[in-house]
């Protein structure tokens, strides 16, 4: 580490030098302007930016290697050494592992840099006729490569980053070239991405656009109100296999895993609404389950993923989230709209039916525009720009880096990783440099890759799915039991809070997330998060509603909170190989997730044998159990959440 620390303050040095020197030029050219000298000394500021940007992945590649030390040492001695190695010497005052880890020192070159090559494109621009240069001159590309870089190094966030960090979708460690820029541009399709966008929107209205009336529904067709659970679980059951197979369709193609999805999606909801005038408890159950089977957000977002240019990723994975999020607050509040109860011959048009009967035509429409405007991306296009491929690419960028800054320092930490990596075959956890990007082929080996601190971060997620699916499927039961609350007021409960999603999301990715590590955020929302659990319970003979209203809030704003850090910090600790392929980080977190919904409906029905009274207390203690065990664990791995 003090080697690596010493070669990075030297080069540091080095290319502060250079850009003093520039700079001088740059006061010269001010005095005597000269469009060529001006753009000779842009290009040089360039060749700087550009030996930065070696130096920042130097950076990162030998922090990687600390860390694969570390992870290998707890290993191989069972002994925890990681947690007193970090906690001792990361705050130090005299920490090297400050200067690997945040890099200090490199922000001011960054600054410098960035500084200057805005300040010339601008004066060269000046200088030029509008009719050699556009008016409004575009920032120079070595620009957003730096940044692009140090926020890698960094982690630093904004709304933008950390609401697409939910996606779980792989984000480019390095600019793409102009070659593999080509590529992705040929597969791009804007309408086809929209279409994407839609179906996931589509689905989230699917999905709880009947909580608010599930409970009446089941009470029509003579079950219990509680039987709701059983209604809105049985569409996360069907989606716990229908992500894999999804997953495995998106390999090959993308156009008919979406009209398959549309299908079974208006056959499912036709089923639904049919249940009632057939009378049968069984029709809308097979209904929800169609609907389940039709969930094709592993396919979303695979095209995100695979087909949409690097530059604009974060963006689709932005709109992919914010589309999630708009579908769970709009699907309450159509249920809320659609009051009204008429019969067109022998078909019932009630608040119960008429949410089937909206998705069937909103997925018909969509599966008409689907097979209009969808273009399947070219497979064998694709097929030249797998994840090896990448993978070779990101290797000949480390290999300027060899040939160009610190070719012997660089690879001999290189062939020590790699070193250390082959001594222990059976180690399937670590990655060698040729494999880093090979994608998992079997949840066996998916499961093989994640280490303790994966494993946490998923049963975190688990814990967050399945107190917001406990707090949102039963709100319709409860509220009505406690509070005599009609099927409308429901709906402008739950649009409520789903419209708090993006709000809150902007809070914390914009500024507290820049304020705080995301493992202390991760403890104080989960610790935030069981404080809602707590007070959400009924220990006094009455149950008011400013406490229920208070204790949902809480609970779902750090639910929400902790699941944009959690994905944050997963996507962090988690393989590289687990980026892409079908048993990829989304896949897992999506299972535990569905899984999650699964278990709290359940839970809800099995209940509700204990009387409604019962049901609040019964099934919020799962919920505190769990959230205290992830509060354990999270503690344990916390200094290895870096």
């Amino acid at each position: 580490i003090e080697t690596i620390v010493l070669f990075l303050l030297e080069q540091q040095g080095r290319l502060a030098s250079r850009i003093e020197k520039l700079g001088k030029q740059r006061a010269i050219l001010a005095e005597q302007p000269d469009i060529s000298a001006i753009a000779e000394l842009r290009e040089a500021y360039r060749e700087v930016g550009l030996d930065l940007i070696k130096l920042l992945k130097f950076v990162d590649l030998n922090a990687t290697g600390i860390r694969k030390i570390l992870k290998k040492f707890d290993k191989r001695f069972s002994y925890r050494f990681t947690d007193y190695y970090v906690s001792s010497r990361s705050n130090h005052p005299y920490s090297q592992l400050q200067q690997v880890f945040k890099h200090v020192g490199v922000g001011a070159v960054v600054g410098a840099l960035s500084r200057n090559l805005a300040d010339l494109q601008e004066r060269q621009g000046s200088y030029l006729s509008i009719y050699d240069q556009p008016a409004s001159a575009l920032k120079d590309p070595i620009i957003d490569m730096i940044n692009s870089s140090v926020d890698k190094l960094t982690r630093s966030t904004n709304f933008l980053r950390f609401l697409g960090q939910h996606a779980l979708i792989a984000q480019e460690e390095s600019p793409s070239t102009a070659g593999e820029e080509e590529i992705e541009d040929q597969k791009y399709h804007f309408v086809s991405l929209m279409l994407n966008l839609v179906n996931t929107f589509l689905y989230m209205v699917n999905t709880y656009i009947i909580v608010p009336t599930a409970d009446d529904y089941s009470v029509s067709l003579g079950a219990a109100s509680t039987v709701c659970g059983v209604v809105i679980g049985s569409m996360a059951v069907a989606q716990v296999f229908s992500s894999v197979y999804f997953s495995a369709w998106s390999n090959k193609s993308y156009f008919k895993p979406l009209v398959f999805s549309s299908i079974v999606l208006f056959l499912g909801n036709v089923c639904y609404a049919m249940a009632y005038d057939t009378k049968s408890l069984t029709v809308l159950i097979v209904g929800r389950l169609l609907c389940g089977l039709g969930s094709a957000r592993a396919v979303n977002r695979r095209y995100i993923s695979d087909c949409v240019p690097a530059r604009i990723r974060m963006q689709a994975s932005a709109g992919f989230v914010s589309a999630s999020a708009l579908g769970m607050a709009c699907g309450p509040a159509l249920a809320g709209l659609l009051q009204w109860r008429f019969k067109i011959y022998m078909v019932t048009f009630s608040q119960s039916t008429l949410p089937g009967w909206l998705m069937a035509v909103a997925w018909l429409l969509y599966l008409v525009w689907l097979c209009i405007s969808f273009k399947e991306p070219n497979r064998a296009t694709e097929a030249d720009d797998t994840p090896h491929n990448r993978a070779s690419g990101q290797s000949v960028d480390i290999g300027q880096v060899e040939n160009g800054l610190a070719q012997p320092l660089l690879g001999d930490s290189e062939s020590k990783l790699n070193d250390d990596d082959d001594d222990d075959e059976e180690d399937e956890s670590e990655e060698s440099a040729q494999d880093s990007r090979k994608p998992a082929t079997s949840i066996g080996s998916a499961y093989r890759l994640l280490t303790p601190s994966v494993k946490v971060q998923l049963l975190i997620y688990f814990m967050l799915k399945y107190a917001m699916e406990i707090l949102l499927s039963e709100s319709s039961v409860i509220t009505s039991h406690y509070f005599n609350w009609n099927t409308s007021s429901v709906a402008i409960f739950l649009a409520i809070l789903g419209l708090t999603v993006l709000p809150i999301n902007a809070v914390v990715g914009t500024y507290i997330s820049n304020m705080f590590e995301d493992r202390q955020l991760l403890m104080a929302s989960q610790i935030t998060l069981l404080v809602g659990i707590i007070f959400s319970f009924k220990v006094t003979s009455t149950y008011s509603v400013i406490q229920y209203v208070v204790s949902a809030l809480v609970t779902f704003v750090s639910a929400e909170v902790l699941e944009g850090v959690n994905l944050s910090l997963l996507s962090s600790v988690m393989s590289s190989r687990l980026s892409r392929g079908t048993y990829n980080g989304g896949l897992l977190s999506t299972e535990a997730g569905t899984l999650a919904r699964v278990v709290a409906d359940c839970t809800i029905t099995a209940a509700g044998y204990l009387g409604i009274g019962s049901l609040l207390n019964v099934t919020l203690l799962p919920s505190l159990v769990i959230c205290a065990a992830s509060i354990a664990c999270t503690f344990l791995t916390y200094n290895s959440l870096f």
